[in-house]
């Protein structure tokens, strides 16, 4: 038997630079980052220099993932962040216009 995946997911392209966005699409909220209630400034800053020291890692459904600047971070059906090399995100997504 063969299978295709049916599942329309979202994605964000960890570049090493865009830990803010990363954090807001992980957590599916606007309100994150300085100044806010989400996240107090000296735990947005510890948790930037973890990143820059240990590098990005996600807590995924099978245990605890890092991501490599480049790899995408997807959002599953379950609404879980995993991510994903670019050459095999390609291979298995592709971008559609308006959510369909």
């Amino acid at each position: 038997m063969k299978y295709r995946k049916i599942a329309l997911v979202e994605a964000i392209i960890w570049t090493g630079d865009n830990l803010l966005e990363v954090e807001r699409f992980r957590s599916n909220k606007e309100d994150i980052g300085h100044n806010t209630t989400f996240i107090a400034n000296e735990m947005w800053d510890r948790h930037t220099n973890d990143v820059k020291t240990d590098g990005l890692f996600l807590g995924t459904l099978e245990g605890r993932m890092k991501a490599s600047i480049g790899d995408y971070i997807i959002r599953g059906i379950k609404g879980e962040c995993y991510a994903c090399k670019p050459d095999i995100f390609k291979l298995t997504y592709e971008e559609v216009e308006d959510g369909r």
